[in-house]
This record gives structure tokens, C-alpha cells and sequence, in this order.
């Protein structure tokens, strides 16, 4: 459970459950309707993988919430911790599908030979209608079981669902098949039965006990494959669990190595790890040298080489040479955790359309139960018979059931952001998918994005009597203080020169500069234009002279002052990604409008767009004006996606139609995105913007076969041109469709 605070007199907490008996997608809709209703309590229940995520105020107690399901007449429990160990293996089928196979199996053996001997006439021996229903009770009683247990209980609290239908017309047609054997000459020796696939119009009393075997056994196969479906689509966040490692060699007392639970692993803790062993949580390397696998959580096949005092993430491979590592983040506050916990939350979200549905879905069995009544009552009226009437009645309850309008949208996010977690793309939550769809620009971050991000400084010019280590004395120890890429790129060129001095007074200046005190000199470093309007500053012409070959060439100058004037110039360079060329290529593919934002100086801007083929470039922009630049462009009618990393981008990010943040950028970045692009290669975003569209289609295509089947098919019912069987057969085809639709998105794979 979490807790966060909208405001001093409000806190509000998060609690995720595990919801149980849920059986269609009116049910989540009455789970969600209840507590909705209670004061404090806002909650949305997920049908595809049976979970609540409940938002409830500290006046409510998390029993209350999980009394209120239970008086529903489902089951609640809290879930177990996101990182546990798993006690089964992840590929272990779970009791939920293997409970569905055994009655599938027993009830598929009993009820083939009861539809062949009601369907050919030719197989009809002697009293062979009391066998029929010596095979078709076990599958009627047994086999059907889970659908009258559920369609009781919802009735015992008021209630109708799918199960209701099911089981209505099944007993239905069991019953009268009971009345007919019994009180009819169905029973007598010698009674034959002819099947069609229209509803039987004369008035000779027949008996339905292979509907309803047939349609038990076909809803038992689409109950069956959903639940593996359903598992199958759990699979990615499950894979992603299990990465974990389950204990860690710790350095205790400088060199002894203890191995203890990773769950003991602190802040702060040095641990050890050998090639081929699983880096046990988030950190930074202390000692040794080696190559990092990180493919199972970015989806990127090479390994990076690491050393001392670069970062390694969690569950990645050592696949070189032993290293020592210093934790920074360990359980919930890992990456890997916080990977898993955005894709579970954007599992248990709901897009827009699926609201519709939900809402459809609640009412629709009432809707049903009523038309079927007038279907009977219709067909009675106009002089039909009363077997015509019965088996048309039946076969609307039957062909009505709305499995696919349930599983039309949870089961396309299920897998479409399993496989983006598989290829490093975490979608925060399904409202993303639409945003996706409308973009028709995206804004792109210059420094981390584009370009690598690892500003090294390429030159060092003076003015007159002054010398590069003063320049790189003093404009290092400042720029130590500052977390900009271009000052720690100065800061790491000036440490290797020797130790830096410790600065007092350091003070950023909002993207424009940094000032200090460093060994008793005032020092500033920034933008030149800054120096000139702030502190009536100019520069020497030969300076000057230099600053312009170096933005001529895509080089980025920092001025430095001290003691009241310009003494020195420091260019440091960036270089364009490998993969942005063909990134943008694949952002105009999908006909998106690329526009190269950043605050550096337009001529180095404007030499990185050239390289990857970007005709638009904003540049000289400070961090507060990147919102006003997004602002812009929207108010222009364009739909704006914005890609970033840094926390000067975060703004922009929050205020762009969509947000892409780079998952090697910060964690304001990463919090302020819609989708988090965990591997630092800008050929993700394309990616991450096809699986999106590529979900929401599928979404779409389920809901419309789901609305599509339902609309044709009962007034083909109504009107008796299906026979039950058919329609059962047809309802089971219907959710099968939708799943099998959906797994396909497993198999979206990236451009490259």
C-alpha cells in the first residue's frame, strides 16, 4: 500500500487488490460500481487480471473496502509483495486454466456422442434418447457447475451477469428436455429427432439435451483458452519479476565476502559480482572492469562496458570480468521495480473505449433476460409453437453473452505492454494509447536524446597572459558543483589535471550560467550574452574570433570570468547517435513532423539537425521556455509528442500531448513521461509509438467484432434462424477471436 498526499487535511492512499469470482465484465463493473459508492473511495476493477486499484481516503479503513467487495459476493485479498519470489515457476500452468481443462476434457467426452445421436437420425436405436441424458446430466450438473454456483450467488445479491444467461438457458434447455422425456411421447421407444440449424417450427415436442451439453462444453473451451490467454498475457511482467536474484555476495569488514537474502541488501552495502552472475540491484561500480548485458531489461543485444563510477541497473548480466558494486537503490526503488510496477498499473488501467464497454456490459444482461422473455412471448403470440418459441428464447440468451466485449480491451493491454516491457518501452497507462494516435509532431531534446550526451571538452583559449590550467583550475572547481552535462564534462577534463579546489557561494543562474568563489576569485561561467546584459562583461576580439570557427562547427563555447573579465573560452563538442539518423527516418514514416529543441546556440544546433536530416530547430532556449515552446506548437493545432531526459525537460514532457522520456535520463524525466524509454537508443521512440498504435488498434478491431457480433447475432436469434447449439458455438468463437487477436501483438517486433 502506498500513500501519497493531495493536500495537508486529505492524504490519500493506494492499495492494489486481488480480486476473486469474477467471471465476465459485468462483474468487474459491479465490484467497481459498489465501491465507487462509498465515501472517500475511488477504485477501478480490471476483469483481464482480476485486480482493484483502489484510491480511499484516511477515513476509510482498507477492511472496509475489502468487506464492501465481499458483500458483493466476490473475493478480496491483498496481492503479494511485486518482488517476491515466485513459489511456482512462472511457466507452471495455474489452477485457475487446470481447473477449466479437467471439466472441459470429462465434459467434450460426454457430449460428443449425445450431439451425434441427436443430429443423425441414422444412429437413433431403440430408447437411445435416455441415454442422451445419462451423458448430458454429468455435464449439466458437473461441467456447468462453476456457472450455476455464480449466476446463484449474483442472484442472491440482486444481480444478473453472463453466468446468468449461461446458466438460464442451459437449465432451460436441460428442463425441458426433462418435462419432454417424461410427460411427452419423447420418451417412448422408437422417437426420432432430426437437426437443423433454423429453429424447429412444428409442434411436435423434441428434447434439447444436446444443446445443452454442447453449449456447456463450448463455453467450458472459451472459459479454458481465456484463462491461458490470460496467463500468456502476463507472461512479459512476470518474466520481468522473476529477473530478480534471491541473494548477494556482500563485502563485510573490506574484504570478507558474506552471501546473504537480497532482501537484506541496504543502501550503502558493497557486493561482488563474478562473470556470468546477475547484478543484484541498482548501484555503482567501485571496482573491476567489465561488460554489462542489459538485453533482458532493454531489449538492446550489446553488452556496455563499465568501470569505476559508472551506474549498473539491477538484474543485467556481468558478462566480463569480476566488479564490486555499491548499492543506490535497492527493493521497491530499483529500476527494475519501478519497470514493473508502471507496467502492472498500466495493465490495470482502462482506456477510454473500454469505459464504454464496462458500461454497456452492465446492462446488457437485463437487457437480454428481457428480450428473450419477448421472444418467447413474441413467438407464442403470432401461433408458434411452443418448442419454436423455447428454442428461439433459448438461443438469445445463449448467443448474447458479452465474454468479448469483456475481454476486448484488458487482454490487448495485457500483451501489447507486456511485449513493449520486453523490448525496454514501459507505457505508463492505456489513456497513452490514444494520445499516440492523434500526434503529428514530435520535439525532440538536443543534449542525451540526439546526441550521446558526453560533452568532452574539445579546446582551451585564453586571452592574452593568461594560462589553460588557471582557465581549467578555477572554470572546473565551479563547474564540479553544477549537474549540467557541459559543466561536468569540464569539471572531469580540469580533475585530471590534478585535485579541485572546493567553491563557496555557487550559485545556477537558470540555464544561463554558474558563479562562485573558487581560491578567493569570483568566477563565472556561462553563456556570453550573459556575461554582457548581467555583469557588463565583453570579450577580447581574438576570443570572439574563436567562439564563431567553433559554432561554425556544431561546438558548443563556455565563456569564463573571473575577477571582473573574460580571460577564457572552454569549446566542448557532442556527437549525434549512431542510430538518430534512422530514428528520424522512422519518425517521418509514421508521418510525424520532427523539430530540434535546445538551449544551445543555433549554430551547433543547427549542425546537429543537418547530420540527421531535421529541417526545424529551436534553439538559445532556456529550460523554462521549452513549455512555452510546446505551448506554441500546440497552439497552432498541432498534437505534440516531446522526447527528453534531463530535468530541464521534465516541464515540457508534463505539458507535451505525449511525453517519451530516454530511461538513461533522470528520474523527474522518466516521472513526468508518458512512456519511458528504457534503453538510450532513439530508435525506441518510433518503436514505442508503433506498439502503441499497433494496441489500439487491436483494441479497436476486438471491441467492433465484440458490438458487431452481438448486434447481428440476437436478432438473428430472435428471429429463430439459429439453433442454440449454433449460437453457443458462435458466443464461445466470438471471446476466442478476441484473445487470439490480441496475442498477436506478441509478436511486434522493431523496425531494425
Amino acid at each position: 500500500m502506498t500513500t501519497h498526499v493531495t493536500s495537508a487535511e486529505h492524504p490519500q492512499h493506494d492499495v492494489e487488490l486481488a480480486i476473486g469470482g469474477m467471471t465476465c465484465a459485468s462483474c468487474a463493473a459491479r465490484i467497481e460500481k459498489k465501491l465507487n459508492r462509498m465515501d472517500g473511495v475511488s477504485a477501478t476493477v480490471n476483469f483481464a487480471t482480476e485486480r482493484a486499484k483502489v484510491t480511499f481516503a484516511d477515513t476509510v479503513a482498507p477492511e472496509d473496502i475489502v468487506a464492501a467487495v465481499k458483500a458483493t459476493g466476490y473475493t478480496a485479498t491483498l496481492p503479494r509483495p511485486p518482488l517476491a519470489a515466485p513459489e511456482e515457476p512462472a511457466s507452471a500452468e495455474p489452477d485457475e486454466a487446470a481447473g477449466w481443462r479437467q471439466r472441459l476434457i470429462v465434459s467434450t467426452v460426454l457430449t460428443v456422442p449425445v450431439v451425434a445421436l441427436s443430429m443423425i437420425p441414422a444412429l437413433q436405436f431403440d430408447n437411445w434418447q435416455w441415454l442422451t441424458l445419462t451423458l448430458a446430466s454429468p455435464v449439466v450438473v458437473w461441467g456447468a457447475l462453476p456457472f450455476h454456483r455464480a449466476a446463484w450467488t449474483n442472484l442472491r445479491h440482486g444481480a444478473a451477469t453472463m453466468d446468468t444467461l449461461i446458466s438460464v438457458g442451459v437449465m432451460a434447455a436441460y428442463l425441458w428436455s426433462l418435462w419432454a422425456l417424461f410427460f411427452t411421447h419423447a420418451g417412448m421407444t422408437g422417437m426420432t429427432m432430426t437437426f437443423d440449424l433454423l429453429t424447429r417450427g412444428n409442434a411436435e415436442p423434441h428434447i434439447y439435451l444436446e444443446v445443452a451439453s454442447a453449449v456447456t462444453t463450448f463455453i467450458l473451451a472459451g472459459r479454458y483458452f481465456e484463462a491461458r490467454a490470460k496467463r500468456q498475457s502476463g507472461a512479459a511482467l512476470r518474466a520481468l519479476l522473476d529477473l530478480g536474484v534471491k541473494d548477494v555476495a556482500v563485502l563485510r569488514e573490506g574484504s570478507t565476502e558474506t552471501r546473504i537474502p537480497i532482501s537484506q541488501l541496504a543502501v550503502g552495502d558493497e557486493f561482488v559480482i563474478r562473470p556470468g552472475e546477475k547484478i543484484a540491484t541498482d548501484g555503482v561500480v567501485i571496482a573491476g572492469t567489465s561488460a554489462v548485458d542489459a538485453s533482458m531489461l532493454t531489449g538492446e543485444p550489446v553488452p556496455v562496458e563499465v568501470g569505476p563510477g559508472d551506474s549498473v541497473v539491477g538484474a543485467t548480466v556481468n558478462a566480463g570480468g569480476r566488479i564490486v558494486v555499491r548499492a543506490t537503490r535497492v527493493g521497491a526503488d530499483t529500476q527494475l521495480a519501478q519497470m514493473a510496477r508502471l507496467v502492472s498499473d498500466a495493465q490495470n488501467g482502462k482506456a477510454q473505449v473500454q469505459r464504454l464497454a464496462d458500461r454497456v456490459s452492465a446492462v446488457f444482461v437485463p437487457i437480454v433476460i428481457g428480450l428473450a422473455l419477448l421472444t418467447l412471448a413474441g413467438w407464442l403470440v403470432t401461433g408458434h409453437s411452443v418448442t419454436a418459441a423455447f428454442t428461439a428464447a433459448v438461443a438469445v440468451l445463449i448467443i448474447a453473452c458479452p465474454c468479448a466485449l469483456g475481454l476486448a480491451t484488458p487482454t490487448a493491454l495485457l500483451v501489447g505492454t507486456g511485449r513493449g516491457a520486453q523490448l525496454g518501452i514501459l507505457i505508463k497507462g492505456p489513456q497513452i494509447l490514444e494520445s499516440t494516435r492523434r500526434i503529428d509532431t514530435i520535439v525532440l531534446d538536443k543534449t542525451g536524446t540526439v546526441t550521446t550526451g558526453r560533452m568532452a571538452v574539445a579546446s582551451v583559449h585564453v586571452a592574452d597572459g593568461e594560462s589553460d590550467a588557471q582557465a581549467l583550475r578555477l572554470s572546473g572547481a565551479l563547474e564540479h558543483a553544477s549537474e549540467h552535462p557541459i559543466g561536468q564534462a569540464i569539471a572531469a577534463h580540469a580533475a585530471g589535471l590534478g585535485a579541485l579546489c572546493d567553491v563557496e557561494g555557487f550559485e545556477n543562474h537558470g540555464g544561463q550560467g554558474v558563479s562562485g568563489v573558487v581560491d578567493g576569485h569570483a568566477v563565472l561561467a556561462g553563456r556570453y550574452s550573459w556575461l554582457r546584459e548581467q555583469w557588463a562583461l565583453t570579450a577580447p576580439e581574438r576570443l570572439q574570433r574563436v567562439v564563431d570557427e567553433a559554432e561554425t562547427q556544431g561546438r558548443t563555447p563556455v565563456w569564463i570570468a573571473w575577477d571582473g573579465a573574460i580571460r577564457a573560452v572552454i569549446v566542448v563538442s557532442d556527437t549525434v547517435k549512431d542510430t538518430s539518423v534512422a530514428a528520424i527516418g522512422e519518425l517521418r514514416g509514421l508521418g510525424l513532423r520532427p523539430v530540434l529543441l535546445t538551449g544551445d546556440n543555433y549554430r551547433a544546433a543547427r549542425s546537429v539537425a543537418d547530420q540527421v536530416n531535421i529541417d526545424e530547430v529551436v534553439a538559445e532556449v532556456l529550460p523554462a521556455q521549452k513549455v512555452d515552446i510546446i505551448k506554441k506548437l500546440q497552439c497552432e493545432g498541432r498534437v505534440v509528442a516531446m522526447v527528453g531526459d534531463g530535468v530541464n525537460d521534465a516541464a515540457a514532457l508534463a505539458q507535451a500531448d505525449l511525453g517519451l522520456a530516454m530511461g538513461t535520463g533522470t528520474d523527474v524525466a522518466i516521472e513526468a513521461s508518458d512512456i519511458t524509454l528504457v534503453r538510450g537508443d532513439l530508435r525506441a521512440a518510433p518503436d514505442a509509438i508503433r506498439l502503441a498504435r499497433a494496441t489500439l488498434r487491436t483494441i479497436k478491431g476486438n471491441l467492433f467484432w465484440a458490438f458487431a457480433y452481438n448486434v447481428a447475432a440476437l436478432p438473428l436469434a430472435a428471429a429463430g434462424l439459429l439453433n442454440p447449439l449454433i449460437a453457443g458455438a458462435a458466443m464461445a468463437f466470438s471471446s476466442a477471436f478476441v484473445v487470439s487477436n490480441s496475442l498477436r501483438l506478441r509478436r511486434f517486433t522493431p523496425s531494425r
